[in-house]
């Protein structure tokens, strides 16, 4: 069975088999098995390929992802992989049009809140099962970012699917989750434990960090779109003229990395990118919600990085990349030292036990 799915309760649509070949491999695919991104993939080739989706649609991230019921994160990345394989590419003006580039078409810019997707039904429930115990995840993530420039932390399970309520199984699916993207570790006992990061780790992932993305930079650098890049140019240069806000630098900052260091062809390096990346995003959160101050003159070279990527002075702009990260991990380190001297916070999540 396949669904109709709006902002509302999903119609029911036309019949069709509970699961349907993946375009690429011609396997069926098991949701039960796929990552979320694979998931929203799918659904949207599927969309294509039946024609609910005709060429010179404008596709939003943000919309396919309200419909979906997910972040824009996993929309992003499947809208990727359907660029990758020229079933769709960006507009000009922002969003995806369907079909491929350089055949003429005409926007068409119809509401997909009315439009809708049709989703089979074995993939909704997947978005609908995913779509709840991703709430967890996201509060429970944001709780372990918070944790780990405080020290070392244990997680028991039973006590997790105590606090919200759920079976184990989701539970371990959460931290699970949270493994994969290196904000947890399991022990040889088997026990969860976030952090501690440490002045060694954070120089460890940085440096990391200093090897791959400069390389990632200089791979994404000649096929970024040009009207993507003014248009943050814009934003650091008004973010400038409005005091340099520290959530919207921070905002500039991820779109960047988003956009020209994990928009490599190579994916398996940005995947390797994100891994590495997410430890340092949720300590840097953390320092930042305790008002550290934060480096300002960072923002105005970020500008002159994306007029290099502008005036394809790619290389140029991957160096300035590079001592950009060698001086946030200094940073860092001098801002892990006053956390040092901090008392615990109180706020801490009932779950979380110091080791």
């Amino acid at each position: 069975m396949v669904h109709k799915r709006h902002l509302t309760a999903p119609a029911v649509g036309n019949p069709a088999s509970l699961r349907h070949p993946d375009s690429r491999t011609g396997e069926r695919a098991d949701p039960r098995l796929e990552k979320r991104h694979e998931l929203v993939g799918r659904i949207l080739r599927s969309n294509i390929a039946r024609g609910h989706f005709p060429a010179g649609l404008l596709l939003k991230e943000a919309t396919l992802a309200t419909l979906l019921q997910t972040s824009r994160a996993p929309v992003q990345r499947a809208l990727q992989s359907l660029e990758k394989d020229g079933l769709v590419h960006r507009s000009e003006t922002g969003g995806m049009l369907v079909g491929p580039r350089g055949g003429g078409l005409k926007p068409i810019r119809a509401d997909l809140r009315d439009l809708g997707l049709l989703v089979a039904e074995e993939a909704d429930e997947a978005l609908q099962q995913r779509g709840a115990w991703e709430g967890i995840a996201t509060e429970v993530e944001a709780a372990v970012s918070t944790c780990l420039i405080f020290g070392e932390f244990r997680i028991v399970e039973a006590e997790l699917a105590a606090h919200y309520g759920v079976s184990r199984t989701v539970i371990r699916d959460v931290l699970g989750r949270l493994q994969e993207r290196g904000l947890l570790r399991k022990t040889q006992s088997s026990r969860w434990v976030a952090g501690p990061l440490t002045a060694q780790t954070i120089k460890d992932r940085y440096a990391l960090r200093m090897i791959l993305e400069p390389v990632a930079l200089t791979a994404a650098g000649p096929g970024l779109d040009r009207a993507r890049l003014l248009a943050l140019r814009d934003r650091a240069a008004k973010s400038e003229e409005d005091g340099r806000s520290l959530s919207g630098t921070v905002s500039l900052f991820e779109d960047f990395v988003a956009f020209c260091i994990l928009g490599t062809p190579n994916q398996i390096l940005a995947e390797g990118i994100r891994q590495n990346l997410a430890p340092l995003s949720a300590a840097s959160a953390a320092l930042d919600a305790l008002g550290l101050p934060h480096d300002e003159a960072a923002l105005s070279g970020l500008r002159i990085a994306i007029d290099l990527l502008l005036n394809g002075s790619v290389e140029a702009a991957a160096a300035w990349w590079r001592d950009h990260l060698a001086a946030a991990c200094g940073r860092s380190i001098a801002q892990l030292k006053i956390v040092a001297i901090i008392d615990l916070p109180a706020s801490l999540a009932p779950y979380l036990t110091p080791v």
